[in-house]
């Protein structure tokens, strides 16, 4: 029916980081996300493009960097794709794919403009309390969904779910100890940061269960075989000196394919690096549809297929805007991070919602300090909690010359708006739209002394 092309099923999740039992975990339940990468393949050095949600999402699907595609910043603050930038969804539904968005998206303000034709259990997350989660709520309708006709034509499904973003109670969903609390190396060894890594792993399983309900309707549905599934996490947790940075516990991130008619091997791990940007390339190679020349990333898919591939040497990634304008950009190597800030800013950027958490509120002066470097260096062999920062060591300024050299000519081939000057927000715009409404309206009225 749908001429030999793979459904595609794209599945997100904010916040979650590598936080799963497949990533080594012990602590966390996620035996479904486990299930999918024992019968898919697993990457264990997969990143994003930025550390937050809209930026990253937009680099997901576009395929281009967040200062190319226009999503600087968080969509809800006035950040959204440039008109001429195009959509996964867009770019499926002109190859003849019907094109389904169940639960969030965080990419444009317009959700219309994005190239789904049908649009589903549009949940935001935001209230929290007894209501039901987003997850259940999602994952019925795709069930539901999947258990009507079998289509007509190859399928491109986004599901996006809001969990385990904060906070973490959405419908009720409880801490989770049932198989320890484990605190990530970067966070302080303090009972806060258990209680807080509890209420994330609660969020994890509620999210997970969603998902393995999922996984059971593709079965059901006999579509399994024949699916492409892709499972991406959006960025790292959102935890102090994880979520806004540029630090690997920032911006590594989850990712697991499934695509048993598509030759890729299952329980397979992949060590080499990739990058979202590379997720829609991939999904157009393996549709067999013409990867556009302005698509940055590079599909995956011969390495999917443990095939001769062009291996990636570095990622790159950036911050612009998320609580503040705080721009960096870096490059990341197999064995070295080299980071460029471009403001002076507190040194650990902890969004509003984080501050609000126990770790944060236990010790607030251990982020809020101001930042001194305008460049950090980490060998990540010697140094993988990125503490020790080598700019400016002697016996590392050949590298250091090096990697800030590549990473000013990514900034030029790109074509950064940062080369030109500071990057101005959808609110700067929107107040001098204000002073022009101004000026036009006329001057000399008289508003007294």
């Amino acid at each position: 029916m749908n001429g030999g092309k793979p459904h595609i099923f794209v599945v997100t999740c904010h916040d979650l980081g590598q936080h799963l039992g497949c990533y080594g975990v012990e602590s966390v339940q996620s035996p479904n996300l486990d299930r999918l990468a024992v019968e898919g393949t697993r990457f264990d050095r997969a990143f994003c493009t930025a550390p937050q949600c809209s930026p990253s999402r937009a680099s997901l699907a576009t395929g281009r960097y967040a200062h190319n595609n226009g999503v600087m910043g968080l969509s809800h603050l006035g950040w959204d794709l440039y008109p001429e930038e195009k959509h996964a969804a867009a770019r499926m539904a002109e190859h003849g794919y019907e094109t389904h968005l169940f639960g969030l998206q965080h990419v444009t303000q317009n959700a219309h403009r994005l190239g789904f034709q049908y649009l589903h259990a549009q949940g935001t997350g935001h209230g929290g309390g007894t209501e039901s989660s987003t997850a259940r709520k999602v994952s019925v309708a795709v069930e539901e969904f999947l258990h009507g006709p079998q289509p007509q034509s190859p399928l491109y499904v986004e599901i996006n779910f809001f969990e385990p973003h904060r906070p973490y109670d959405f419908g009720g969903v409880e801490a989770d100890t049932s198989a320890g609390v484990w605190v990530p190396p970067y966070l302080p060894q303090i009972p806060e940061a258990r209680e807080e890594m509890a209420a994330l792993q609660g969020a994890i399983r509620e999210v997970d269960h969603a998902i393995g309900c999922i996984l059971d309707a593709l079965d059901q549905a006999d579509l399994s075989h024949r699916s492409l599934v892709i499972f991406n996490a959006d960025h790292g947790l959102p935890m102090p000196r994880a979520k806004c940075t540029l630090y690997d516990p920032g911006i590594s991130i989850a990712q697991i394919v499934r695509w048993p008619e598509g030759g890729v091997p299952a329980g397979r791990v992949v060590t080499e690096m990739v990058s979202n940007l590379d997720v829609l390339p991939t999904i157009l190679e393996a549709a067999r549809c013409p990867i556009p020349v302005e698509v940055q990333g590079i599909s995956f898919l011969a390495l999917l297929r443990n095939e001769p591939h062009r291996a990636r040497k570095e990622i790159y990634a950036e911050k612009n805007f998320h609580s503040y304008y705080d721009p960096m950009r870096c490059i990341r190597t197999e064995r070295f991070k080299y980071i460029r800030n471009f403001e002076v800013n507190f040194s650990i950027e902890v969004p509003g919602d984080i501050q609000q958490g126990p770790i944060f509120c236990s010790d607030p002066g251990r982020y809020t300090s101001q930042r001194q470097q305008l460049i950090e260096l980490y060998d990540l062999s010697a140094d993988p909690l990125e503490q020790d920062n080598l700019a400016g060591h002697p016996e590392v300024a050949d590298i250091q010359w090096e990697l800030d050299r590549r990473l000013w000519s990514w900034m030029e081939e790109t074509q950064d708006p940062l080369l030109q000057g500071p990057i101005a927000s959808p609110r700067y715009h929107m107040a001098m739209q204000g002073h022009l409404a101004t000026r036009q309206a006329g001057n000399g009225i008289d508003v007294g002394p």
